[in-house]
């Protein structure tokens, strides 16, 4: 990055556009590439990963800074953060033909790899693939929306999906049994993995009947027969529902 005189004048390069009309006038942020959508997916949560500069520009080719006075007639406030947040969330990303199909392709693989993690076949009770998840996708013909969320596409995935496949929204609920020696260091190991543990006894053993998201549940399976070297068992219970009416994808 370069700084010229005027003072208000900035050169970026290798940059992402984000633009709002906001007030008559036009305001923009200068990102680095593939992080726009992170921050809008919520996998990306500092902003100083997301934005180049913490400047709003009225053209971020020119280098022309936006005036604190602009600001606050059209955003209420001339916070500068807080006025980029707005635009990051709400305006417009500036993308060329290229790279915009490039982004809706690694969104249809982020929404298959969430789909993947939180489903399952109730009649195998075991998680699906990412592939066969995304080749169900084609059948489908699902197009991705590059303005909503891949966690709000993955529900209407999931919806569509029911139409096609056996496919349920579920946790897993799981036993496993590991011997004492390994029972303490793995449980620390486990504990990321796992969403709620129903029932815990650690005596000669560590037996735990715990829900868990499908996605886990390879990890987990392959932590328990490396670290055990065997001697550990895993079994799936049952499947719990997660509510229809819950519309929300941790």
């Amino acid at each position: 990055m370069s700084i010229f005189t005027p003072t208000n004048q900035i050169r970026l390069t290798n940059v992402a556009v984000v633009r709002m009309k906001k007030g008559g006038k036009r305001f923009e942020i200068a990102c680095y590439k593939n992080k726009v959508m992170s921050w809008r997916s919520g996998a990306e949560k500092d902003l100083d990963e997301v934005l180049q500069t913490n400047t709003v520009f009225v053209n971020v080719s020119k280098g022309q800074v936006a005036k604190k006075d602009d600001l606050s007639s059209a955003f209420s406030t001339d916070d500068v953060t807080e006025v980029c947040k707005q635009i990051l969330a709400k305006g417009e990303l500036q993308v060329s033909d290229k790279e915009r199909q490039s982004q809706l392709e690694q969104m249809f693989r982020d929404i298959a790899t969430i789909v993947a993690e939180k489903c399952v076949n109730p009649e195998t009770k075991r998680p699906y693939t990412v592939i066969l998840i995304e080749r169900a996708m084609k059948d489908i013909h699902f197009s991705v929306k590059a303005n909503k969320s891949t966690k709000q596409q993955a529900l209407e995935v999931i919806k569509q999906l029911k139409q096609s496949i056996q496919i349920q929204r579920a946790h897993m609920r799981l036993r496993f049994v590991l011997p004492a020696k390994d029972g303490k260091r793995l449980k620390q190991k486990l504990r990321p993995l796992i969403k709620t543990v129903e029932n815990e006894e650690f005596d000669d053993q560590l037996e735990m009947v715990c829900l868990i998201d499908p996605g886990c549940f390879r990890d987990i399976d392959e932590l328990i027969r490396c670290e055990t070297k065997g001697k550990g068992t895993l079994e799936v219970l049952s499947l719990k529902d997660v509510e229809e009416g819950d519309e929300k994808l941790e």
